[in-house]
């Protein structure tokens, strides 16, 4: 660890020198966080359908992580990104906020963005929060960003920028700010076009002297209000011909948008003299959402599951991280890495001091990662859903899942994609790659078109047979609903070999490393009520905190345990409603 930092800082210092005594030591942290994307949707994992020439340039010159863990669910995952820890140490391991619910991440937690802005840092929040705004004291601004453009809610339409409830009694309303302002300028921009524009401006305006930490959190590629759910700029679905399926097509275009704004991103900070002394992560927030609720059409294949279930298909994303001031670069990762992470890498990449009392789950993994070390043996808790009542946990290579969500409907392999529908461009994918902007900003490096794919074949996942074995036998098969299962990913990636009936012992290990976890957790902070105050109607037509009261409890004198009660009918309702 020592070594690592050393190095990054004597390296800052020298950049510092280069660049003048008002430039900052520390180094710029940009997070691009993709909402909804699954692990197929990428070219870098080795799909042809959809081209992201530059999401893929960024991964093959910096460090493609293949192994990167995520909460299943939007709000959950974005909790364990700012604050370093597992939802069910947060209270945030049960559903998302929904629009008119009362409820966000207790104050009493201190998030990424705060601790920076204490070490130095100007810190931006640009796009999607989905952290709770029924209370100001809860909206960004007030939780550690000195700035924030774009949304409270979890999704909003790509063009007005409003949200609409369809089946209830309220009235549509805009969900875009500047801060605390509402923004109706925006209306007509391209939401993913909008939030491009913004982390442009930032960096082209801002003050050297300081570090500067942003988080660019696109809507895309969540889907927008239900009476309008795929939403693109007609000249970029019009490069996806080849796809056959309308919305599938709509959502390469969403996520053509993306690519580009990748670039544009990329090509800002060079040209702001920014980016050798930068920090770049990008990921999904989980898998994607093949069917049911907010269904985008996208591809987890050939992992199992998808959003909002227990399998790698929700909670395996993709992700990529670079940086010059990484020792070793281009290479592909298998060192397994959970968002709680970030918090504890970023940190001590940053030279930022972390307080003492945080009580991080994550570790620092910078070290790791810029030396290229062999991967260690992690333990992960990715779902622990009393409500809905199932887990998942990883322990190294092992994986166990006891219950499921929906009543199991997202058990399988969904999302393999149609044959015949490569892209025209697919067979030169490495010289679009290296005509990519991003390429262009990083400068060739020695990335040459072998290189490409060598990265891309080992990124990507095949489902090797075990030898003399028929997953279809009746040992191997996996009812989660009726008992729990459990899986040698190392050998099974894709979850088809059921070790359960085999192996009871190591299950029944399992098992109580699960109930550890759980004697851990504290009560869900979810409040299952729908308040009407929430009614644009009463806020000038827009969403917006209704409730000033500094109290992390919306209960009055109910108990918590109360509101779990009624959150598990609420789970039923939302069950057999979807």
């Amino acid at each position: 660890m020592f070594r690592g930092v050393s190095c990054l800082l004597i390296l800052s210092i020298i950049l510092s020198l280069v660049n003048g005594s008002t430039t900052s030591i520390k180094p710029n942290i940009i997070i691009i966080l993709i909402d909804d994307m699954g692990m197929n949707d990428v070219s870098f994992h080795g799909s042809n359908q959809i081209l992201t020439p530059n999401i893929d340039a960024l991964a093959y010159n910096g460090v493609l992580l293949n192994k990167h863990y995520v909460p299943n669910l939007c709000t959950p995952s974005r909790a364990t990104l700012l604050t370093g820890k597992y939802p069910i140490h947060t209270g945030m391991q049960h559903w998302v906020i929904i629009t008119d619910e009362p409820w966000g991440l207790p104050k009493k937690e201190r998030l990424m963005p705060e601790l920076f802005r204490e070490a130095g840092y100007s810190t931006h929040l640009v796009g999607k929060w989905h952290l709770g705004f029924w209370r100001q004291d809860l909206t960004p601004t007030m939780r550690g960003f000195d700035h924030h453009y774009g949304y409270y809610n979890g999704y909003i339409d790509y063009y007005d920028h409003q949200v609409r409830l369809l089946g209830t009694n309220y009235s549509a309303g805009l969900d875009f700010r500047r801060d605390f302002e509402p923004n109706p300028k925006a209306n007509g921009t391209y939401a993913t076009e909008a939030f491009t524009s913004e982390a442009k401006r930032i960096i082209e305006e801002h003050d050297k002297s300081k570090p500067l930490f942003m988080v660019l959190s696109h809507l895309a590629v969540h889907t927008g209000n239900e009476d309008n759910p795929m939403q693109a700029p007609e000249e970029e679905v019009a490069k996806f011909s080849h796809i056959k399926d309308p919305k599938r097509r709509t959502y390469a275009g969403m996520i053509s948008s993306l690519d580009k704004s990748v670039g544009q991103t990329m090509r800002a900070l060079k040209d702001n003299d920014m980016l050798n002394n930068t920090i770049v992560l990008l990921y999904s927030d989980n898998g994607a959402p093949t069917v049911g609720i907010h269904s985008n059409a996208g591809s987890n294949y050939p992992y199992r599951g998808q959003k909002e279930s227990p399998w790698e298909g929700g909670i395996r994303s993709v992700g990529a991280l670079w940086s010059p001031l990484l020792e070793k670069q281009g290479y592909v990762s298998n060192q397994a890495i959970h968002a709680i992470d970030w918090l504890p890498t970023l940190a001590a990449a940053a030279g930022v001091s972390l307080p003492q009392d945080l009580e991080l789950d994550g570790e620092n993994l910078w070290p790791s990662l810029s030396e290229k070390a062999e991967p260690k043996p992690r333990k992960f808790i990715h779902v622990l859903d009393e409500v809905f009542g199932y887990s998942s946990y990883m322990s190294d290579t092992l994986k166990y899942v006891n219950g499921s969500s929906f009543d199991g409907q997202y058990d399988y392999w969904l999302g393999d994609l149609e044959a015949n529908e490569d892209d025209p461009l697919s067979g030169i994918y490495g010289e679009q790659v290296l005509a990519s902007e991003v390429q262009s900003v990083l400068g060739s490096h020695g990335l040459t078109e072998d290189r490409i794919l060598q990265m891309r074949s080992e990124a990507t996942q095949k489902c090797p047979a075990i030898e003399g074995q028929d997953p279809l036998q009746p040992h191997y098969r996996c009812e989660p609903l009726v008992a729990p299962c459990f899986f040698d990913l190392a050998q099974d990636p894709c979850e088809r070999y059921n070790l359960a009936r085999l192996y009871p012992l190591q299950l029944e290990k399992l098992r109580q490393e699960v109930e550890e976890f759980r004697q851990t957790a504290i009560p869900s902070a979810r409040v299952p009520f729908s308040d009407e105050r929430a009614d644009p109607i009463f806020h000038n037509g827009n969403w917006e905190w209704w409730n000033n009261t500094e109290s992390d409890s919306s209960a009055g004198t109910c108990s918590r345990n109360l509101w779990i009660i009624l959150g598990s009918i609420v789970a039923l309702v939302y069950v057999n409603r979807f």
